[in-house]
């Protein structure tokens, strides 16, 4: 099985001058936990994740009307691609202790999302118990990157 075949396509994405306010609100309009930060050319340039909001801007005080996405995303951008197999998109979450990934094309612009919940309707049992298990690791930053 591909990436192509259980991403979400055409994601809810932001610029990096976003405010917080608005990315979380298209969070909540999307029912979605993590917004890609896209560059002109729809390329990813990092990601904001609810946890993101939570602990580098609310947490620290900071108004999510003048907060922007580029002020507490999460970068680099961890991406694959349609084609690539689930295993080792998989691999590539537990690695980076992501829950969610962007979804890339040839020339890198976004065009996808894939979610450890997509992944769990399509794998197996011990498939989504490593996932879980890899990505729940405790850390001490607010998201895996910053």
């Amino acid at each position: 099985m591909q990436v192509r075949d259980i991403m979400t396509p055409d994601p809810a994405y932001c610029a990096p001058e976003t405010n917080l306010q608005e990315i979380a609100r298209m969070m909540a309009d999307h029912d979605c936990g993590e917004i890609p930060v896209l560059d002109a050319s729809n390329r990813p340039l990092g990601v904001v994740t609810d946890r993101d909001i939570a602990c580098r801007a609310v947490a620290q005080g900071k108004d999510p009307k003048q907060t922007a996405a580029r002020d507490v995303m999460s970068r680099p951008a961890v991406t694959v691609r349609p084609g690539d197999i689930l295993t080792d998109c998989r691999e590539k979450m537990e690695q980076n202790q992501i829950r969610r990934v962007p979804v890339v094309d040839e020339s890198g612009a976004c065009c996808g999302m894939v979610s450890q919940a997509d992944i769990a309707r399509a794998a197996s049992e011990h498939e989504i118990a490593e996932l879980l298990r890899d990505v729940s690791q405790p850390s001490n930053e607010a998201s895996r990157a910053s």
